[in-house]
């Protein structure tokens, strides 16, 4: 059965929309605001690479793989949407 795709942007290339795995996309989200704290200094990209992998089901993200992209594509899509994490969470 073939995966459902979502539209996502990214805040480097607008104008520009991508097609990603839907499924992927929401838990990966929803790890990333679980990560983030909720006041400064927040994190690291280097420190949410190495968490993230903690936040995310070992069935789509086998041993953390490709969670620091993941979790790169999510943070530039909600920057492209000019989304700040209180209107998120």
């Amino acid at each position: 059965m073939p995966s459902t795709k979502i539209e996502i942007a990214n805040v480097n290339i607008p104008g520009r929309v991508y097609w990603v795995d839907a499924e992927k996309y929401k838990v990966t989200r929803k790890a990333l605001l679980n990560l983030l704290p909720n006041q400064s200094p927040g994190l690291t990209q280097k420190e949410i690479q190495a968490k993230i992998p903690d936040y995310l089901p070992d069935s789509l993200f086998p041993s953390g793989q490709k969670s620091g992209w993941w979790a790169k594509t999510v943070q530039l899509d909600l920057e492209a949407k000019k989304l700040h994490l209180a209107q998120t969470r």
